[in-house]
């Protein structure tokens, strides 16, 4: 809501109807920045699901709400300079990275259960909430 909200307010600080605006970087960088945003967050959506019902649902929600501030981050940063989105970016990527390997924790040790009947689940959860603190380190 807040991304449509500044697009919508720079369309109309552009003195236009609609939501093309020739000639205004303003507009062009918050409607791009909100668009990048949008095409994210079903990777996004798919990874923390999936590490939650398959691995451990704290450290997936933890991941969750930091990449969400880290989204922020990134939006506030491509409205500046481009440059200045890429530290958002980054952290972005090494928190869907966390969220991967959680799911694929996941499957594994559904796996191993299934086969071999050795269940590590608890380890798993130690371990990923042990390392989910560590996502705060820029």
């Amino acid at each position: 809501a807040f991304f449509a909200n500044k697009v919508e307010h720079e369309s109309r600080h552009c003195n236009g109807k609609g939501l093309q605006r020739q000639g205004s970087s303003s507009f062009d960088r918050v409607y791009t920045a909100n668009q990048n945003c949008g095409h994210a967050y079903p990777t996004f959506l798919a990874v923390m699901w999936c590490a939650g019902l398959l691995c451990s649902q704290a450290p997936a929600a933890f991941a969750g709400l930091m990449y969400l501030f880290v989204r922020q981050k990134y939006f506030v940063g491509y409205l500046g300079e481009r440059t200045q989105s890429t530290p958002g970016y980054l952290f972005g990527k090494r928190i869907i990275l966390f969220l991967f390997l959680m799911s694929v924790a996941g499957i594994l040790n559904y796996y191993l259960v299934f086969f071999f009947g050795s269940d590590f689940e608890i380890h798993i959860k130690t371990i990923t909430s042990a390392i989910s603190p560590l996502l705060l380190i820029p």
